[in-house]
């Protein structure tokens, strides 16, 4: 915009100067040129300087009756037959009567006889020291200002190139730029999403190919580190399997050899024992195993899953005298493994099951993408919702209640989160706690 302004500017002041050396030089020319006997001279002379000028050009005497007059237009652009032997001096041509005073000028009017706005630039001719007559060259300021227009407008046509031009390469620049952070961001998404195997391409910048090298390095290294944490807790806990095996058999057998009520009842709690490190040991070989995808999603019914849960358990809540029921249930889809599902509602159907007193009441609701295990115990104490979630902590029924991992519920969120799903705890108005099971109703984005 600034270099526009400034060549408009710029245009309009050559304008200015074209009629202004146009008039000087016929001014210069004229001088001689006065007499009845040149009148032709003097014709030809204003011709050509109106054809240079773009406009008309007279030339008047001294006492400003025109002499020569070439190049005249009326509005809309057509020539008007010479106004020869017109007096000009007049009022409504201020420029001719200041030249004629001997002072050059240059003024924008409207005039009233080819009713449109001229730039009139008028300067005496002088001989001997006295002027003799005036030059004066008009032109339509709709002209100058078509002049103006188009060098404004090829500015804009240039502004406008310059810019699409800067567009492309900026687009390609940011695209330089930007394509390669996106694909290292869907290389973190892919990682975040367990796939340690999963490495930044090299490319871009220096610095983008360090930050990637840098990526890889690190993904490797988790990936190792990772390996390696499974394939301990895997190969402890299968190791552990044999000797905990063996010691319930041991113990079994000893109780079978006969001995006393006292004995007896120790023997049966470390069996009990036992069995409870065996299942810890089952559910640190799961835990180590989040994270990776084994079995296929697929779509499940809600009250198929329902019903599932509730046949198996159902043998369970009568030992415990606890009555087992289906409440409303709004049919629907989730997305999920079928064996994930029913894993996850046998951690908070247990929980509520040996949570609740004999008499008590254990209800499985839910909706489309939701499952609810409602009981009556004793529910969550206070700030417990979340802590309860965390591995070998027992809420505070729970250290009062009967003897547990602490990592059932930590496995039912691990494995609900791998769908995009999750668990979560609250108290229940009257008493007692809802434990509930979202997941996604479509295949989560991976």
């Amino acid at each position: 915009m600034p270099l526009a302004l400034s060549l408009s500017a710029r245009v309009n002041d050559e304008v200015r100067s074209q009629a202004r050396s146009q008039a000087d030089l016929v001014a210069a020319t004229a001088a001689d040129m006065l007499a009845p006997a040149q009148r032709a001279d003097l014709m030809r002379l204003a011709a050509t300087a109106a054809r240079d000028a773009g406009g008309r050009v007279i030339v008047v005497d001294a006492s400003g009756i025109v002499l020569a007059d070439r190049g005249a237009l009326l509005a809309g652009g057509r020539p008007a037959p010479p106004d020869l032997g017109a007096f000009y001096a007049t009022p409504s041509r201020p420029e001719i009567v200041s030249a004629l005073r001997g002072v050059p000028v240059a003024l924008q009017r409207y005039s009233s006889t080819v009713h449109q706005g001229l730039l009139a630039t008028a300067v005496p001719i002088v001989r001997n020291g006295t002027t003799v007559g005036a030059v004066r060259v008009t032109q339509a300021v709709g002209a100058v200002d078509a002049a103006v227009t188009r060098v404004e407008l090829g500015l804009a046509l240039i502004g406008v190139i310059v810019l699409a031009l800067g567009l492309l390469a900026g687009r390609v620049i940011a695209g330089g730029i930007a394509g390669p952070l996106r694909r290292l961001e869907d290389v973190a998404l892919h990682v975040a999403g367990g796939d340690t195997s999963a490495r930044a391409q090299v490319e871009g910048s220096r610095e983008q190919r360090s930050l990637a090298e840098s990526f890889n390095e690190m993904t490797g290294r988790l990936g190792r580190l990772v390996g390696s944490q499974r394939a301990f807790v895997a190969d402890a806990s299968h190791q552990l399997r044999t000797p905990l095996t063996g010691l319930r058999l041991r113990i079994e057998e000893a109780r079978e050899q006969g001995v006393g009520p006292a004995a007896a009842a120790q023997l049966d709690a470390g069996i009990a024992e036992v069995d409870r490190l065996a299942a810890i040991v089952e559910e640190l070989l799961v835990l180590s195993r989040a994270g990776e995808r084994d079995l296929p999603g697929e779509r499940l019914q809600v009250s198929a899953v329902v019903e599932r849960a509730l046949s198996r358990w159902s043998a369970t809540a009568s030992e415990r005298g606890v009555a087992l029921e289906r409440g409303e249930l709004e049919d629907g889809a989730v997305w999920c493994a079928a064996a994930d599902a029913d894993r996850v509602l046998d951690v908070l159907l247990e929980n509520a099951l040996y949570y609740s007193t004999r008499g008590g009441r254990v209800t499985v609701a839910g909706d489309a993408g939701r499952i609810d295990v409602r009981d009556r115990g004793p529910g969550l104490g206070a700030d417990e919702a979340d802590a309860v979630f965390e591995r070998f902590h027992r809420g505070s029924a729970g250290r009062a209640g009967p003897a547990g991992s602490g990592l059932g519920l930590a496995i039912a969120r691990e494995l609900a989160r791998e769908w995009g799903g999750e668990v979560t705890l609250r108290n229940r108005e009257g008493g007692g706690a809802v434990a509930t099971l979202s997941l996604p109703q479509e295949p989560p984005a991976r």
